[in-house]
This record gives C-alpha cells, structure tokens and sequence, in this order.
C-alpha cells in the first residue's frame, strides 16, 4: 500500500476515534449565532455533544434566556465564564473583534485545551500571541450549507496544533457536512470559493429560473429544475471523481442544442468571469486579514 493511502488511511482511523471521544469533551461555543448557532445545533442533534456538557455565549441577555431554552443548554453573555475549563472553545463571533475576545480568555486558558476559530481571514498567529505557549489552535473555515449537513469546512492547524487536534477538528466538521485538510496559505482562497461560494451559485440558480421564466415555464418549476439540476450535476462531480470539463463533454451532443448554449456563455465571458469573481474575493480575504 502506498505511504500516501497508508496516511489517509490512519487519518480517517483517527477521525472516528476523535468522533467517539467527542461526545466526553467539554465544548464552549464564543459566540453561538449564525455559524457558531449552526455547528452546535447539528453537533446536539447528531448526539455528538452532550448537552450538560456545553457552554455557549451571545452578546445580549434576552437572546442567550431563549437560545438556552431552545438547545437545553448553558447560554450567558460571559465569555470567560464558558470558556474556563472546557476542553474545546470554539470562537465563532465577528472577525474584527476576535483579538479581543482571545485576550478576553487567555488569562484562562492552558495548553491542556484546544482553540477551534471559524472567524474568517482571522490567521492561527494572531490568535496564538495572544495566548500563553503551546496553546493548539485550529482554523476552520466552514460554509453555511453546513446548516443542511450539505456543508464544506477546511481546516488548517496553527504552530502547536497535533495531527489528533486536527483529526478531532474534522470530526466535528463532518457532520455539517464534507471537511478538507490544507495549508494556512490557502484559506483565503478556501474563504473565496467555498465560504463565499454559494453567492455565486445562487445568482446563477436565480438566472437559470429567471431564464426558464423567458422561455414560458412557471417560476416555481422554473426554479425547481434549476436547483435540483444543480445537486444533481454537483453530485456527479463528487461520487465520480470525472473532471467537470469530461462530465460537460458528455451531456454536448454534435450540433445539439447544449453546444448553442456553451457558445452564449463563452461569448458572455462566464468562465473567466467567475474566475476573477473568486481572485477578487481572495484579495479581499487577504486585507481584511493584514490590515
């Protein structure tokens, strides 16, 4: 067996132990709206948490009396207080306030613990000078599809993260859907394609429907055949492995009506289009990171 297989192989062995080891860990959720309100509610559905187990934090009273009513679980305003002792925190609240947040902890925080940020363009560095050494931290960078199970989450670890850091990270992650291991220089390209990502899609699943409204359908099948066209194409890209540009081949039939079609949006300049769509995205990404 090739060593690269061999790796993969103990990696994902080492996923489902994380998996199982989960559900005894003590998680703490900085933030618990948007992103950090989805991972928790998925990881407490999928029983990979245990409710008296978890600590989880929002900034206004009232919400945190409802959130905590809702999930059956601890919710407060202080970020301390949840942070303290737990065995995973998981920051998950505004990028630009991050920095604050991490030495709002870091009196409180040991190397016995594991940091898990999902704040976008947010770099491991500047989370770990502002916490005592040896702390692990993980960044992730999931997609809000995560709230379907439908998500995608890379993940890259920080100087003094483990492989079994990493591994429990993704064991995480894999319940709201498919995870990636990269390098820290990737993220903000991770950040402008599959953060931002869906945008895209969804502005060209509103003009494909808007198309079929030109051409007579109903709008409501009009955009049921573009969704669902969609996951279907998607599907076959991820359960076959084929290029796109193979699978785009065998669906284009000599003088069909699909080749017509490709020639409108090469004319229309789509490829290149999405293309810069995403170099722009990943510029930005890398400002707001650097300054």
């Amino acid at each position: 067996m090739p060593s690269v297989v061999k790796t993969l192989v103990a990696f994902k062995n080492l996923k489902e132990i994380m998996a199982n080891d989960l559900a005894g860990k003590k998680v703490a959720f900085l933030g618990a709206g948007k992103m950090g309100g989805i991972i928790l509610q998925a990881l407490l559905k999928n029983g990979s948490l245990s409710p008296k187990l978890i600590r989880a934090t929002v900034a206004h009273g009232e919400r945190a009396k409802a959130l905590s009513a809702k999930l059956k679980v601890k919710v407060g305003t202080n970020n301390v207080e949840a942070a303290r002792g737990a065995d995973i925190i998981v920051i998950a609240v505004k990028p630009q306030v991050v920095e604050e947040v991490v030495r709002e902890i870091s009196p409180h925080i040991t190397a016995k613990q594991l940091i898990i940020s999902v704040a976008a363009s947010v770099p491991t560095s500047m989370i770990e000078k502002n916490l005592a050494p040896n702390v692990a931290v993980i960044r992730a960078m999931p997609n809000t599809p995560c709230q379907l199970g439908a998500g995608m989450t890379a993940i890259c670890r920080g100087a003094h993260a483990s492989v079994g850091d990493v591994a429990l990270t993704c064991s995480m992650f894999d319940v709201v859907g498919r995870t990636v291991v990269v390098d820290e220089k990737h993220m903000d390209a991770v950040t402008a394609l599959s953060a931002s990502g869906p945008a895209y899609i969804y502005i060209i699943l509103e003009s494909l429907a808007e198309a079929g409204v030109k051409v007579g359908l109903p709008r409501d099948i009009a955009t049921l055949l573009a969704a669902q066209t969609t996951l279907g194409a998607a599907r076959v890209v991820l359960e076959t492995g084929d290029h796109p540009a193979l699978l785009k081949d065998a669906v284009t039939t000599p003088a069909g009506c699909t080749i017509d079609a490709i020639m409108e949006l090469e004319e229309g300049k789509l490829r290149v289009t999405l293309i810069k769509a995403v170099v722009k995205a990943a510029q930005r990404a890398k400002e707001l990171a650097y300054g």
